[in-house]
């Protein structure tokens, strides 16, 4: 159970898309997708955020409080258990049987693909990366197209 606990965790802080996932893991996923309201999302999304930001890397760049890491845990902690065992229990129940662990990791990973895509999408983020681009030289872009 520890095992799958640390797996939903990684699957909901990494925000890439499953290789495959088989047809249990897509249920489980769509049923996770349907019943995460916008708050729900809300909710993942700074969770994954403030777990994010315990890497040595980017620790600097953003201060979460204890207390404020124990409110984003219990809230999230919740949420996830609302989905799994209320919401799509039985979705849950079948991927697990089905295809094993690695199905909720998939499931969870179709919810993060989804917070991950409207934090990018957000304008106010958009309008911030694209910052970048006054440090390089896009005239060299269509250099790009040549052989």
């Amino acid at each position: 159970m520890h095992k799958l606990l640390l797996a939903l965790t990684a699957s909901l802080v990494l925000w890439t898309q499953p290789a495959s996932a088989g047809p249990y893991a897509d249920a489980m996923g769509r049923c996770l997708l349907d019943h995460a309201s916008q708050k729900d999302r809300t909710d993942l999304m700074r969770w994954m955020f403030a777990n994010a930001a315990l890497h040595p890397d980017v620790a600097g760049l953003a201060t979460v409080t204890p207390e404020l890491r124990q409110e984003i845990d219990r809230t999230a902690g919740q949420l996830i258990q609302r989905l799994v065992f209320d919401s799509c229990r039985s979705q849950a129940g079948a991927a697990l049987r089905s295809e094993g662990p690695t199905a909720m990791q998939q499931a969870f990973q179709q919810l993060a693909q989804l917070i991950g895509d409207s934090l990018v999408a957000n304008p106010a983020v958009t309008q911030g990366s694209a910052n970048v681009l006054r440090y390089m030289d896009v005239t060299r872009l269509p250099m790009l197209l040549m052989p």
